[in-house]
């Protein structure tokens, strides 16, 4: 999860698109460059090296055109061959505030 961030941060299409598994990687991917990225927080993580299948929450935050934003983001890895794959993820429901 971590190089992936690294990778969207730095623009680096061609390793975004090797490590997203072949049965949901786009065709191609466009980054945004004046999406800038300011920071990642990984709230929790399931599999490790005897896994074939993982987990990442995690919080991104982000800039754009001097708008702060956050992508929050369940994240499903599988892994073959010894390689972890980004699958797909979901978007967790904000929480509520209460007062």
């Amino acid at each position: 999860m971590r190089s992936r961030y690294a990778a969207f941060v730095l623009g680096k299409v061609a390793y975004l698109l090797a490590t997203w598994h072949p049965s949901t990687r786009p065709a191609e991917l466009t980054l945004d460059p004046k999406l800038h990225w300011l920071g990642l927080d990984v709230r929790r993580s399931s599999g490790g090296s005897e896994d074939s299948t993982g987990e990442v929450e995690f919080v991104a935050r982000c800039k754009l055109n001097g708008k702060a934003g956050r992508l929050h983001e369940v994240s499903r890895f599988v892994r073959e061959d010894g390689r972890w794959y980004y699958v797909d993820g979901e978007f967790p429901a904000p929480a509520v505030r209460r007062r």
